[in-house]
């Protein structure tokens, strides 16, 4: 009860002191009219108002009618009455209501009226200081009859005085803030401020003051400034990483009766790297089976890591262990894992578990917690070989054998040999695949890989055979495996030597020539060729030869003036012996062809015929001669060819046409009425009078028939019909002869207006005509002229 009742005393008291201030806040307004209208102005004299100095000196002053600062009104008022500003007086006002006051300027007639009669103003609306904080008004006292300025006019302001209604806001919340976790207590995490409308330079009303409202004990803000700070030390992002804290801004001082606001702050923790890596487990066991290649992957682990980014960075690498060489580790960028690998092959039967020590640590460690460490951490990795069914092994990589050539079938080349390393230990088959021996030259066992031959080898032929056995479990997965064999043929002496090169050697008359052997069978260390004649010529006196122990020999001429015209080829029987074991030896007969040769032992030629020519030609002289006779021979025969299609006629006929024949006739036609000197059958074409003329140069795509009335004619036929019937046939014919033919007729008629055109008689007749007008015909006609003019002159001589 003794709490509750001083808490009901605190407010009675603060209840009276806010009426206390409230009821001297009212009774200065409403002293605007009258003390504080007179606080304000000062009494001056409007007329002659004088006053006096210390020594008795009057002074005049000038004529004002009132001066006054300023008036004030309470904002936000709401009674019902409107508010008194203040009154205005004039000196020169009497009081029998001859003057009018007049006001003027900002809201004069809205928000401010005036009493023309006792200058009372009141403010008729409620006003807000945050919208306009004073108003600038002008006064005058003019004559109520006349409206004539008595006074200068004045001005004087109405400034609105300022009440705590608006509360603080905060213009930029919400606000998000960062501060890196495990921070020291009083780490400044971010500023917030508030702004009040109220007027900052009146009482309290602007006087902010900042609290917590929520984000207590954790962070605090100082109450002046707004800042924000940590409040508890090791704050651990990895337990709590955000907070939502209120600020309150309070006006008044915070005293109560203050208007408020509030805003919200997001604050969140940054990471530093103030954990280790850990792993979850102490021991981790994994498995690899033993038929895993190098690379593949055996298992993973994780050493976990709450910090974020490059500080929850864990690298890992293996301390000891009998698996070291065994066994790799790398890591996941993606996962953070740790991957370990198989580095090299595991065998079951060998060692059937490792053991690895692994660590994981982080690379980037903060020095400021460097204390806390150590950064890394440690575990065991078991890793156990798992049995696989493997394919058979060989007991060596690969196998090299020798046999020697012209062997018997059956002959041992060699063994093989390989085991099941599983514990099974299953029985093994052998084999030859035959894509490795195709003509079978090898046998081999099944069961116990011995390997033999099928036939005789020949070294010359094939000197290595590489071949492939495969190993195959019986039973099991049948699985094999393949090892390489490579069979060498030994070479044995079964080869005779012979020439090197070819049989035949050119030699000068008197010149020394050398001859080699080869030997298919390999060569032994210092063994050469032995050479020397046969014995059926041993005693021949034309060729010597000698044996140069270097496995060649050199030919020598014995016989002087040996000469190429009694005897150009000779035939040596040469022996070659090799020395080999058993010794082979052949008989090799050497052609020698004496050649000429000029003065630098030079071959020259090597045949007989040169020899018979009395004027040796060389190769190419012939060559020439040849080229020359073939290029006649080919002009020869265009030029046959070309007047041959010269002379070929254009359109066919079974039979030669006669209109291409030239016919003499010594006497001339009697014209159209000569019927017996000339057979008209002869002007005929005999094919044209079956209406079709074979073309030549074309294939006539239609054959037309005879047109109706076209009929052989006879030789009593009149010849102008004729030729007109033929030219008509020949306009409209397409099968016609090309337009560029000649049609020639040797007829010519008798009885023509025109008068013959024959110049047979003026060759036998004197010519009365007279030539003198060619002379006048111009230059074309000047030969002509020249002609018949020259022989009229010979005529008059003569």
């Amino acid at each position: 009860f003794v709490p509750y009742l001083y808490f009901l005393i605190l407010q009675v008291f603060f209840l009276c002191l806010g009426a206390t201030l409230w009821s001297a806040a009212a009774a200065a307004t409403y002293r605007g009219s009258g003390p504080r209208e007179h606080g304000h102005r000062r009494h001056l004299s409007l007329h002659r108002h004088r006053e006096r100095g210390k020594e008795g000196q009057v002074l005049h002053r000038s004529k004002r009618g009132w001066v006054w600062n300023q008036f004030f009104v309470i904002e936000e008022y709401t009674g019902p009455d409107p508010v008194l500003v203040g009154r205005l007086h004039s000196d020169v006002d009497s009081g029998n209501g001859n003057i009018k006051y007049i006001l003027s300027g900002e809201g004069a007639g809205t928000i401010f009226v005036i009493d023309d009669k006792t200058g009372n103003i009141h403010a008729t609306k409620t006003l807000d200081r945050e919208e306009q904080a004073q108003y600038t008004l002008t006064a005058q006292a003019v004559a109520r009859d006349t409206n004539k300025p008595l006074e200068p006019p004045s001005e004087f302001i109405v400034k609105v005085q300022d009440i705590n209604d608006n509360p603080p806001e905060f213009l930029h919340g919400p606000y998000y803030a960062r501060v890196a976790e495990m921070s020291n207590v009083g780490t400044s995490v971010i500023k917030v401020t508030a702004t009040d409308a109220d007027d900052p330079t009146y009482g309290n009303s602007a006087r902010l003051v900042y609290s917590i409202l929520q984000g207590q004990p954790y962070f605090s803000v100082e109450p002046q400034t707004g800042i924000i700070r940590t409040a508890l030390p090791n704050m651990d992002r990895e337990a709590r990483q955000e907070y939502d804290v209120v600020i309150q801004a309070k006006d008044m001082g915070g005293h109560m009766g203050g208007l408020s606001g509030t805003t919200q702050v997001k604050i969140t923790l940054t990471d530093v790297n103030d954990n280790p890596p850990k792993f979850a487990q102490g021991v981790y066991a994994m498995a690899v089976s033993e038929d895993k290649v190098p690379g593949e992957e055996v298992g993973r682990l994780k050493a976990k890591d709450p910090d974020l980014a490059e500080n929850g960075l864990v690298d890992y690498r293996i301390l000891e262990g009998d698996g070291m060489n065994l066994f790799e580790i790398t890591k996941d960028s993606e996962t953070q894992e740790a991957v370990i690998k198989l580095k090299k092959t595991v065998d079951f039967e060998t060692k059937r578990s490792y053991t690895l020590k692994v660590e994981a640590s982080n690379p980037h460690v903060d020095s400021r917690f460097i204390a806390w460490g150590p950064y890394k951490d440690t575990t065991i990795v078991k890793i156990s070989v798992e049995d696989a069914d493997e394919p058979p092994s060989f007991m060596a990589p690969g196998y090299n054998f020798e046999v020697e050539e012209n062997a018997p079938a059956g002959t041992l080349v060699g063994r093989v040999h390989a085991k099941d390393t599983d514990i099974m230990n299953n029985p093994i088959r052998y084999m030859i695949p035959r894509y490795t021996d195709l003509e079978e030259f090898f046998i081999i066992n099944h069961e116990d890989g011995i390997i033999k031959t099928t036939r005789p080898l020949d070294r010359e032929t094939q000197a290595w055979h590489n071949i492939s056995v495969s190993a195959t479990e019986i039973g099991g997965h049948h699985q094999d495996a393949k090892v390489r064999v490579n069979i060498k043929v030994k070479d044995v002496n079964d080869n005779a030597p012979e020439f090197a090169a070819h049989n035949e050697v050119l030699v000068c008359e008197n010149l020394i020539e050398t001859v080699s052997a080869t030997d298919k069978d390999e060569m032994a260390h210092r063994q050469h060729f032995h050479f020397s004649l046969a014995p059926e010529v041993a005693n021949n006196h034309s060729f010597s030869i000698k044996d140069n122990r270097d496995s060649t020999a050199s030919i020598f001429v014995i016989r002087k003036g040996l000469s190429r015209m009694s005897q150009d080829v000779y035939h040596l029987p040469i022996q070659i012996n090799d020395n080999g074991v058993p010794p082979m030896s052949s008989t090799n007969t050497l052609i020698i062809r004496v050649c000429s040769c000029d003065s630098k032992d030079t071959i020259l030629s090597c045949n007989v015929e040169p020899f018979i020519l009395s004027a040796g030609l060389s190769t190419g002289a012939l060559i020439a001669i040849l080229a020359c006779i073939v290029i006649l021979l080919a002009i020869v025969v265009l030029f046959v060819a070309l007047r041959r299609q010269k002379k070929e006629p254009l359109i066919l006929f079974e039979e030669e046409d006669i209109r291409e024949n030239i016919i003499t006739y010594d006497d001339e036609g009697g014209g159209e009425e000569d019927t017996e000197a000339f057979d008209i059958a002869t002007l005929q074409n005999p094919d044209g009078a079956n209406g079709f003329l074979p073309r030549k140069d074309i294939k006539p795509e239609l054959q037309y028939p005879m047109r109706p009335g076209l009929r052989p004619i006879g030789n009593s036929v009149d010849v102008d019909d004729f030729i007109k019937t033929r030219i008509s046939d020949a306009d409209n014919d397409p099968t016609a002869p090309p337009y560029d033919s000649i049609q020639i007729y040797g007829y010519e008629g008798r009885g023509s207006i025109a008068g013959s055109l024959s110049s047979l008689e003026s060759v036998t007749t004197d010519s009365d005509l007279d030539y003198d007008y060619l002379q006048s015909w111009g230059p074309r006609f000047k030969k002509l002229a020249d002609l018949y003019g020259t022989k009229d002159l010979v005529d008059d001589n003569s």
